[in-house]
C-alpha cells in the first residue's frame, strides 16, 4: 500500500519543509509515501471563498485515482489516538488497498465535491493550526503509526 498526502500550496517555511521531508523519508522505510502538492491558486483576490474552494477542489480531485481510500483532514472529523490511527492504517493495508490518500485542503476547506469524494474525515485536534503545521504533525503521526505497528520503541502510552 502507498500512503499519499495531498496538500494545497507548497510548504514555504524551510524548517517545516525539512521536517516534513525527514518524516516522509522515515515512513518510506516501512511503506511508500509521497506528498502531492496542488499549486496555490494565483490572483485569488477576485475570487469568493466558494470559488477558491471549487478551483482547489477540482485540482484535488484530479490528483485522486479510482480505487483510492480518501481521508480528509478536517476540523470536524473524527479524532483518534495515535494507536487508533495506526490500527486504521493497518486495517487498510490488510484489505489490500493500493493507495490510502490523506488530503489537507486550502485556507477555506474543501468543496462539496471533495467532501462527497472523501471516504472519511479525520481531525488532528479541535484547535486550529496552520496548514504547514498540519503537514508536519500529520507526517509525524504516520511515522509514529508505522513504529507502533512494528512494535518499535518510538511511541509511549
Amino acid at each position: 500500500m502507498k500512503i499519499v498526502l495531498v496538500v494545497v500550496g507548497k510548504t514555504s517555511t524551510p524548517y517545516i519543509a525539512s521536517a516534513v521531508d525527514d518524516y516522509v523519508r522515515r515512513v518510506n522505510r516501512y511503506v511508500p509515501m509521497e506528498v502531492v502538492t496542488i499549486p496555490d491558486l494565483k490572483a485569488t483576490r477576485g475570487l469568493t471563498e466558494e470559488n477558491q474552494k471549487q478551483r482547489e477542489g477540482t485540482a484535488i480531485l484530479s490528483a485522486l485515482q479510482g480505487g483510492d481510500h480518501v481521508v480528509l483532514l478536517d476540523e470536524r472529523g473524527r479524532e483518534m489516538t495515535s494507536r487508533e490511527l495506526a490500527l486504521e492504517i493497518d486495517r487498510r493495508m490488510v484489505q489490500g488497498l493500493k493507495r490510502l490518500v490523506f488530503v489537507v485542503g486550502g485556507p477555506y476547506g474543501f468543496s462539496k465535491e471533495v467532501y462527497d469524494r472523501g471516504d472519511a474525515r479525520l481531525s488532528l485536534s479541535r484547535m486550529t493550526f496552520t496548514h504547514e503545521m498540519v503537514r508536519l504533525f500529520f507526517t509525524e503521526q504516520i511515522y509514529r503509526s508505522m513504529t507502533i505497528l512494528r512494535g518499535e520503541p518510538y511511541h509511549h502510552d
